[in-house]
């Protein structure tokens, strides 16, 4: 008897809102679908630019200085080992691999319950607060005197940037459509291969140095890069917007049509922000497009954070005579050529919609600059290739992200999706530390091969990836929703997520 009463309050909710305005449809209880997925609102194509305009302003900014920090912080050490950091501590062998690997260890672990704990907490305190963590472990990498001493202060760095990546994503999932959502999120990642080029301008400007207080060469270089942390992270607290509710700078109408748009597209949804349930986070993690996608940034994390990690190593092989400074000037060009890659991809994801085909477009660009480096030795190929490869690979997180993004409905599958796509991609990142080997050196046969192999496998995936979804929704196609959803009530409804007959993949 209730389940009835329930389902004939949603049917004359749905006549009541059709046509009807944002402040309706961005009240709590309130769909803004019906059971068909169509919009029950439609939207002023300007008021919307203008909000967008401003959400741009207000959120981007900050989001993206903390993690061009928050990736310095982290790869800092390739530019530390350079600057004399395995002789001081005593690093020998695989010493530096393992460095490496306990920092992923970590990151990996606290990953999906990071990004748990940013939903419950609420990002706009999450984010600074793990900030400000990291950037106190930056600062004490530089009092370590042994591999003891600097592999706890990297697993304690992995443990509070876990919710980082995937925490930043989520939340900006709150503010944008799903077609925006790549390039926004590209905005805050291009700061990785940024990271990579700043990391290695500031860290040769530091190196340029007498001393930083008690401190001489690498230890300058972890210091003064989290102190800048430390200070960005305590102004976010001050800037960060929780969620559109909580917005200041936003009017109520802008309040209300910055939520109604997003759960217009969100099938069956009554509140953007729903509570966390253990079959809504399964939903997201077990999606057959969220275990796919996040084997796909897994393979390309390894290509990723070996650049990041062993980039400098790199072309000091190819620049052997070169002074360490110059060894770290040479690493910047290829980081801003991949930056242009990075926010190009999805500036053109968010016009067309789509992301899978650039999954198809980026890899096989991956593989070239690989098999460059397997097929010469000449300095000027290798080199180049580096640039290539930046171009193929960064655009990856911004793109992965969002296409798991686009394919759940609910925001509790949303946080859990992103997080597992990040854990898997950290996975790359630990064997990335395994890929290229003192043994190896300097042509690293074994680590180019093995990320000619990922990119390789990256465009098979993908264009499976493709052809399945646009099956699917085919089959889909056919069902009846009536005959799907008898019986079921509105919370079991919401339940079914991305199994909602009515849902559509978007690639």
């Amino acid at each position: 008897m209730e389940q009835a009463i329930e389902d004939k309050a949603s049917a004359s909710q749905y006549e009541d809102l059709k046509g009807g305005g944002a402040h309706e449809v961005a009240g709590r209880g309130n769909a803004a679908t019906d059971v068909y997925g169509h919009a029950l609102i439609s939207f002023d194509p300007k008021a919307e630019a203008r909000l967008r305009w401003k959400i741009d302003l207000y959120i981007v900014p900050t989001v993206a200085l903390l993690y061009l920090f928050c990736f310095i912080d982290r790869a800092n050490i390739g530019n530390a080992k350079l600057a004399g950091l395995e002789k001081d501590l005593g690093l020998t062998g695989y010493d530096y691999n393992t460095v490496l690997s306990v920092f992923y260890i970590s990151y990996i672990v606290f990953e999906i319950p990071s990004n748990m704990a940013c939903k419950w907490i609420g990002p706009g305190w999450f984010i600074p607060a793990i900030s400000l963590a990291f950037g106190i472990c930056s600062v004490g990498t530089a009092f370590v005197h042994n591999i003891h001493g600097i592999c706890g202060v990297r697993f304690l760095l992995g443990i509070f940037e876990a919710g980082m990546l995937p925490g930043i994503a989520y939340y900006m999932s709150r503010w944008y459509r799903r077609s925006e959502l790549a390039f926004r999120l590209s905005l805050y990642i291009v700061m990785a291969p940024l990271a990579g080029a700043f990391g290695g301008l500031l860290a040769s400007a530091i190196l340029k140095l007498d001393n930083f207080g008690s401190l001489h060469r690498w230890r300058m270089i972890f210091a003064i890069e989290g102190i800048i942390t430390i200070g960005i992270s305590l102004i976010a607290f001050i800037t960060l917007t929780d969620r559109p509710e909580t917005a200041r700078w936003l009017s109520q109408e802008e309040k209300d049509l910055a939520i109604a748009r997003v759960k217009s597209e969100r099938v069956g949804t009554t509140e953007v922000l729903d509570k966390m349930d253990r079959t809504k986070t399964f939903r997201g993690i077990f999606s057959p497009v969220t275990i796919t996608t996040a084997f796909i940034f897994l393979l390309n994390n390894i290509t990723v954070q070996g650049l990041a990690f062993f980039a400098p190593t790199i072309v000091a092989t190819i620049y052997p005579r070169d002074s360490v400074i110059s060894q770290q000037l040479h690493t910047v060009p290829p980081y801003v050529v991949g930056a242009f890659f990075t926010v190009l991809f999805p500036f053109l994801s968010w016009r067309w919609d789509k992301r899978t085909i650039f999954f198809i477009i980026g890899s096989p660009l991956v593989m070239v600059g690989y098999i460059m480096f397997l097929a010469s030795e000449k300095a000027s190929v290798r080199y180049g290739a580096t640039f290539i490869i930046a171009s193929g690979a960064f655009a990856f997180g911004a793109l992965c992200n969002a296409h798991v993004s686009a394919n759940v409905v609910s925001d509790t599958a949303r946080a859990s999706a992103i997080a597992a796509t990040v854990m898997f991609g950290n996975v790359g990142g630990l064997i990335a530390t395994w890929s290229f080997l003192p043994f190896d050196k300097p042509n690293y046969h074994i680590g180019n091969g093995l990320n000619l192999a990922t990119s390789s496998t990256i465009l098979i995936i993908s264009t499976l990836m493709l052809l399945w979804m646009k099956r699917d929704n085919s089959n889909r196609e056919k069902k009846t929703n009536d005959e799907e959803l008898a019986g079921l009530s509105i919370l079991q409804q919401q339940n079914l997520d991305w199994k909602h007959p009515s849902f559509r993949w978007r690639p």
